[in-house]
């Protein structure tokens, strides 16, 4: 199991203790429960606003943009993406320490390592900035911190599969297995769904057919619960660790 989140217990002296499956589920919890608040309110209460395209034909679900740039959607998206970013920082960081171990006499993996680490923390603040700039407040803004969330979060994927495989070539628990297994399958599942979801935006945009802006808004939602699923592995990774908020001892405090 990783074990970059532990602290020595000898050493500092806990204030705040939190198994890390908890923390792993409350961080993905945010952002899915703030979408999915977000995208019943836009259907009861802005359908009309949140469907409608340029084209003007019917439409039957929001995109992720038109249903988070309204109010109370927007502070909603906001409060919840707001207090799940810093959890991501530091799970950023506790896979990169954690590589850094395993990979210290690779120098390939390492730069890996090296690059899931930025894209990482590139992914978590294009999500950041297409959040606090909405698309009907600075639309350039919000599209290219969506381009940076989404390609930071497709080469991620990438990279952090090709690094547990290497990992797996070793001796891992059942539960590093079942991770990778899974982060495999959902790393497919998301790609298959970008494409999916490009290809109906543009045919959107070219033909203005009725009900196609629908199934780019279906592939979106799947690609972003998707991000999530992808995430949430770290529960297995992480799964004996525990995230904890210490102070150093009277006598280290200088």
């Amino acid at each position: 199991m990783l074990q970059g989140l532990l602290s020595n217990l000898d050493r500092d002296r806990p204030l705040i203790r939190v198994p890390f499956t908890v923390f792993a589920v409350a961080t993905v919890l945010l952002p899915l429960t703030g979408l999915l608040v977000c995208l019943i309110t836009s259907l009861l209460y802005h359908y009309e606003d949140s469907t409608y395209t340029h084209c003007q034909v019917s439409n039957y679900l929001p995109s992720i943009s038109s249903a988070i740039s309204r109010t109370p959607e927007l502070y909603i998206w906001r409060s919840c993406i707001g207090l799940h970013s810093a959890p991501r920082y530091l799970v950023a960081v506790a896979y990169f320490n954690f590589y850094r171990g395993r990979f210290a006499a690779r120098l390939p993996e390492l730069l890996l390592s090296c690059l899931a680490l930025i894209c990482s923390v590139a992914e978590n603040t294009g999500l950041v900035l297409l959040t606090y700039v909405a698309s009907t407040e600075a639309y350039k803004v919000h599209k290219y911190g969506f381009i940076v969330f989404i390609a930071c979060s497709l080469l991620h994927m990438l990279i952090t599969c090709r690094l547990w495989y290497v990992i797996k070539r070793t001796y891992v628990s059942p539960e590093e297995k079942t991770s990778f297994l899974w982060k495999v399958r959902i790393f497919l599942f998301n790609i298959s769904c970008c494409a999916a979801a490009a290809y109906f935006f543009r045919r959107h945009n070219k033909y203005c057919e009725t009900g196609v802006y629908t199934l780019f808004a279906f592939f979106e939602y799947m690609v972003v619960f998707s991000n999530m699923a992808f995430h949430m592995t770290a529960f297995w990774d992480f799964g004996s660790t525990q995230v904890m908020v210490a102070t150093l001892p009277e006598d280290k405090r200088y």
